[in-house]
């Protein structure tokens, strides 16, 4: 199958390309051409801009679900939210919980994949937890937390069918630093997060291959100038990806800007999102805990943050808005990065010949008219 999309402006890893039509075929991306065959499909997207589609890799739940909720539907009605927000891939979010309800979420994500999802499609489960420490433990419930157990790992993959890729830990904890060496060897991707770990602990957790940091500033110990700490190991490896929620109230606007101009493309845009996210001010849950959305802003009733309820495409507004650096450069840390820290940039996250066709039509206001999945359009506004 092929067709051509015309369209005013395309969103490019490195630039922005006008006035021209590129080709899709077979679910993949082919070359921009000036001309089109005669009888040929052209979907016109004229007076619109054409943007690879987002990568969300950190996302708990939207719309009243939860991945923790243990159920097929959950998963599914997650993924089947996601278009419409301009997400065409996530990475289904646990938390720290017990055994059963870790053990129930994975089999639940994995069994509604294995249906296949409606929506957006999963790139992989995405443990955060249990292995961490309670001084910066957030929404996250300390009485599972527990040193890394390889085994008990492996026993999680093995029921995941091997889609485990990304687990979030603290480093400090005995056994870590093995730990990491032993799961990234084996494919798996590593975050920092929920820590007070020193600098020196970060760095050596880097070494062991760790390659991110979980919602910088949130959940870690901060930038001291005599103990750089999580923060400062963050921002001084150059290599290392940070997350950042760009809601305004995770992270300032002045130090979003400052992360990125520091950063650059090792920026992650993500969401946190938690089930209260398109809904409205209320009480809801975040796994075992209690919270309260108000004003748009979940914080368990201790007062601590719980997720968020940003939608990602909210968070390339804002952090355009602060940073006013091109729509190509902020666009792509939402796209291209969350796919480079999850090894799937060959594939995903710009427009690019070879990779799948996934992209969203937005309007001058970055609202989202329509979303493709390998060439498919899964969302439109109706026109």
């Amino acid at each position: 199958m092929r067709y051509y999309i015309k369209a005013d402006r395309f969103l490019l890893e490195n630039t922005e390309k006008y006035e021209t039509f590129l080709t899709v075929q077979n679910g993949r991306f082919g070359e921009f051409v000036n001309t089109v065959p005669d009888n040929e499909e052209i979907i016109d997207w004229s007076g619109y801009t054409i943007a690879p589609g987002l990568l969300d890799t950190h996302i708990h739940g939207i719309n009243g679900h939860d991945i923790m909720d243990g159920t097929v539907e959950a998963a599914q009605r997650v993924s089947a939210a996601l278009p419409a927000l301009g997400v065409t891939r996530f990475l289904p979010t646990t938390l720290t919980s017990s055994e059963a309800d870790l053990n129930r979420s994975i089999r639940a994500v994995v069994a509604a994949v294995n249906s296949g999802l409606s929506g957006a499609k999963s790139e992989g489960i995405f443990l955060e937890g249990p292995y961490f420490t309670e001084k910066h433990k957030g929404a996250q419930n300390q009485s599972y937390f527990r040193d890394p157990d390889y085994d008990e790992f492996n026993q999680w993959q093995d029921l995941a069918e091997n889609t485990i890729v990304k687990i979030a830990l603290a480093p400090e904890r005995d056994g870590a630093i093995d730990f990491i060496r032993k799961v990234s060897s084996g494919g798996v991707f590593v975050s920092i997060a929920h820590t007070d770990a020193s600098y020196d602990c970060c760095k050596n957790a880097l070494d062991a291959g760790a390659s991110s940091f979980v919602h910088l500033f949130n959940g870690m110990s901060g930038l001291h100038h005599r103990e750089p700490g999580v923060v400062g190991a963050a921002l001084m490896n150059k290599g290392a990806f940070a997350e950042m929620i760009c809601d305004g109230h995770h992270v300032h606007p002045d130090i979003a800007a400052m992360v990125v101009g520091m950063k650059g493309d090792k920026t992650v845009l993500i969401t946190d999102c938690m089930r209260a996210g398109l809904l409205p001010d209320g009480n809801y849950h975040l796994g075992e805990f209690s919270v309260v959305l108000k004003d748009g802003v979940a914080r368990t009733e201790t007062g601590s943050l719980a997720g968020s309820t940003l939608q990602l495409i909210d968070g390339v507004k804002k952090l355009h808005e602060w940073c006013g650096r091109s729509l190509h450069v902020i666009w792509h840390l939402a796209s291209l990065s969350p796919a480079k820290s999850i090894g799937r940039d060959s594939e995903l996250g710009s427009i690019q010949t070879g990779k799948l066709a996934d992209y969203v039509v937005i309007d001058d206001g970055l609202n989202i008219q329509a979303t493709a999945i390998e060439g498919k359009i899964t969302y439109q506004v109706k026109r």
